[in-house]
């Protein structure tokens, strides 16, 4: 945008809601089109990333697990995205809620920021299962529950410092203001345009070589076919996992190509109220991949599955012990079997149970 909004960061009461009007672009069927969607999605993501959070956080066991670790960083990354951008995009494009320049910077660097931590725990990862089939034998040694939490630091520092640079003063004016952020420069939005694109490169990488990895043992699955060849478990693992990688790829480029490439052209060029308003509903896929993400990467995990399972048995017995029957029952379930106490059991119970298949 050639024009500098001057008026608007000497203004101390708020942004000048006329020098707005070339942001808040949307009619009133498509500013219902959105507060529908975002409410839909900003609820649906919630609720499955506070489900996953749930899930890691409440079992030890997967609390200590790196790559847990990192599944719950994306979930509450996703959670806090989908609250954060849901809430300000439909103040902003639908109820045209004008903030002073502080609020209105520290939203935007907020919604950037959970976008981008998202990212980056969308490429940690990555690393992880690049490190987990490409290392198996040194996997524990190199990626450990302090290492692990130590990287989580960094990225999110990282990701909170580049996001808020323009609420610690790097605006428009006298730089060329952005067609699409009001306020953020385009100098600002290039950068960030870099930092995110290397991420996804980064992602795309590391994935690459898995799925070429799973190639690779989809060809010795089939001249071994028939026969027991060491190793074999583990190339069908790899060969199931590239499977769920294919997805995650998939899905990364449909919700982020188009809105990562609308802002390139914004770079380039004077954008019309058409492009502007296909960018706000663009912008709506980064809902829609925090909403798919816990469906990809956490509930086809078996052990967060296995949690979900315990937590519901805890659940039924507890709503149970609430009732006049369940309080007749309580005595015999007064002692809640834990995992651990499950594989004791199961361990005591091997020798007089292996003839039937029992594990």
């Amino acid at each position: 945008m050639e024009r500098c909004l001057v008026d608007a960061n000497v203004s101390k009461d708020g942004l000048d809601f006329n020098l707005m009007k070339d942001y808040m672009i949307l009619n009133g069927t498509q500013r219902i089109a959105v507060a529908v969607l975002c409410t839909l999605l900003g609820l649906l993501s919630a609720l499955e990333n506070l489900a996953v959070l749930y899930l890691i956080l409440s079992s030890h066991q997967l609390r200590r697990k790196p790559s847990y670790l990192f599944i719950g960083s994306l979930a509450g990354a996703d959670l806090l995205a989908s609250v954060v951008f849901a809430f300000n995009f439909i103040n902003f494009h639908v109820f045209h809620g004008v903030d002073s320049n502080a609020v209105f910077l520290l939203k935007i660097g907020s919604v950037t920021m959970t976008f981008t931590a998202s990212v980056g725990s969308l490429l940690l990862t990555a690393i992880d299962r690049y490190l987990c089939l490409h290392h198996p034998p040194a996997y524990k040694a190199l990626l450990t529950h302090r290492r692990a939490l130590m990287t989580l630091g960094i990225m999110w520092v990282l990701s909170a410092l580049v996001s808020y640079l323009p609420f610690m003063g790097w605006t428009c004016c006298p730089s060329p203001c952005s067609e699409l952020f009001p306020l953020i420069p385009n100098n600002y939005l290039l950068g960030w345009l870099l930092f995110i694109s290397s991420l996804l490169s980064g992602i795309i990488y590391t994935y690459g070589h898995v799925l070429w990895k799973a190639h690779q043992h989809v060809a010795s699955l089939a001249e071994h076919q028939g026969r027991q060849v060491p190793g074999m478990a583990r190339m069908r693992l790899d060969v199931r996992l590239a499977r769920t990688l294919g997805v995650v790829l998939t899905v990364l480029l449909i919700c982020w190509f188009p809105v990562l490439s609308l802002m390139v052209y914004s770079l380039a060029t004077k954008l019309s109220n058409q492009v502007k308003e296909v960018f706000a509903f663009c912008s709506m896929l980064c809902l829609v991949n925090s909403m798919v993400n816990p469906v990809i990467y956490a509930l086809r995990s078996g052990e967060i599955r296995s949690s979900a399972h315990h937590c519901l048995a805890r659940w039924k017995k507890y709503l149970q012990g609430l009732g006049p029957e369940g309080k007749e029952e309580a005595p015999r379930f007064s002692v809640t079997e834990t995992e651990a106490d499950v594989k004791i059991t199961q361990w005591s119970d091997s020798r007089g149970l292996h003839s039937s298949g029992y594990r």
